[in-house]
């Protein structure tokens, strides 16, 4: 099953859907990657970009909400340094196994597929609303 950018995660800030595309596309290749091989080098390569390319993201994200004053940043801040705890601990049972394994595999659509969605969906959301509203 592949990861797509699709009507459901659109927020409707072209800079916030241009990376969250990009974002989930890396997540696919991860995903899909694992999923047709088992070669610890280039798993822990794509999850190094993909955990770069978060931290890129978020930093992006929360300029945004310090330049509009957003009420939420605290908390959105937060949330943001959950995701990236998580790619970490994804990184260190990557380094652990001999390769991707079933486990790890059920561990990204877990804890980095579910986890962003419901992000999207709620609060990114919320964010690109209060952003057109405060134009």
């Amino acid at each position: 099953m592949h990861l797509e950018f699709d009507q459901s995660l659109v927020t409707g800030n072209d800079m916030i859907d241009t990376q969250h595309k990009e974002l989930i596309g890396k997540i696919d290749d991860l995903l899909t990657f694992c999923e047709e091989s088992k070669e610890k080098v280039k798993a822990i390569k794509i999850l190094g970009y993909l955990a770069e390319y978060t931290e890129f993201h978020f930093a992006a994200e929360e300029k945004l909400q310090v330049e509009i004053s957003y009420p939420a940043i605290d908390e959105h801040r937060k949330k943001h340094a959950e995701f990236k705890k998580a790619i970490e601990e994804l990184h260190e049972m990557l380094e652990e196994e001999e390769g991707p394994t079933e486990e790890f595999v059920f561990a990204v659509r877990k804890n980095v597929v579910n986890w962003l969605f419901e992000h999207i969906q709620k609060m990114d959301l919320e964010l690109a609303v209060y952003v057109r509203e405060h134009e």
